[in-house]
């Protein structure tokens, strides 16, 4: 199951927390024809790039992309939990990442892929306030944070993360400054969405589980296309009904991973094999 995965891979990283998921980082390469846009995976909240990560971007590498994943919204340096800190300084991290990219492969315009807080309200604080909207073309959210959660979500992740990397017990982080932006009505989520969800010209795509224990309630995910944008709303189980994938596992699930490819590289979309997950993990 995904989150199991997820917390193989939160374990693994806990001697290095700063470590590259493997496909990824490779500041040689350079896009291609069939793939211009460099991929940046950006991970969630009390996350970090490999344990988010080593499963999709070995298989965005596979599919001919250049792909990165950076670490940000560290409180500390070297933390193993990250993207915790106020949701502008970190979409000030994201600006000037995405500019490193495109200096090292001459791409005028990358993709981004995230997963909650990732996929959500801090890339789109970036499009909107830092000038990412000229420097991205598509964002593919996975269980994207966009409207916030309520606090029961935010004790449910920073629990599971938290008990996987053995501090069971310990403060849950709930008052960190991320966790504060994501919730329900906070400052941040109303000075984001004051004009609307989208800015023109960008691609906005959104993976969303009904299931999704942390970003609750789910529907907070859509977002609505306003002028010049374009918005794909995807409920995982009206794709693939017997995947119950929930907030953690579905960076992980193979499904989504067809569901990104194809959000990617549209015109070269395939169908999704569609795995059974019969409990949201």
């Amino acid at each position: 199951m995904g989150a199991a995965k997820f917390g193989l891979a939160l374990v693994a990283s806990a001697t290095d927390p700063d470590r590259s998921p493997a496909g990824a980082n490779d500041f040689t390469c350079k896009p291609t024809a069939a793939h211009p846009y460099p991929v940046v995976l950006v991970h969630g909240t009390f996350e970090n790039a490999y344990d988010n990560w080593s499963g999709l971007a070995p298989v965005l590498k596979n599919a001919g992309y250049c792909v990165f994943a950076l670490n940000y919204g560290e409180t500390k340096p070297h933390a193993l939990m990250k993207a915790v800190g106020p949701v502008p300084d970190s979409a000030r991290q994201l600006a000037a990442y995405v500019d490193t990219v495109r200096a090292a492969t001459g791409a005028a315009k990358v993709d981004l892929v995230g997963h909650s807080q990732g996929g959500g309200l801090m890339p789109q604080w970036y499009l909107r306030f830092d000038g990412g909207a000229k420097k991205v073309h598509q964002l593919v959210g996975i269980n994207p944070s966009s409207h916030g959660t309520t606090l029961f979500g935010l004790v449910h992740v920073a629990d599971a993360v938290l008990d996987v990397a053995g501090h069971a017990g310990k403060p849950l982080g709930l008052d960190s400054p991320a966790a504060k932006d994501q919730t329900i009505g906070s400052p941040v989520l109303q000075q984001l969405y004051a004009k609307g969800d989208t800015e023109p010209g960008v691609t906005y795509t959104n993976i969303i589980t009904k299931t999704d224990e942390v970003v609750t309630p789910y529907n907070n995910q859509y977002l609505t296309a306003g002028p010049g944008s374009t918005v794909h709303n995807i409920l995982l189980q009206n794709v693939c009904p017997l995947d119950l994938s929930g907030h953690l596992g579905s960076s992980w699930d193979p499904d989504v991973y067809q569901l990104v490819l194809n959000a990617l590289a549209p015109a070269h979309a395939e169908p999704v094999r569609c795995a059974l997950v019969p409990v949201p993990v």
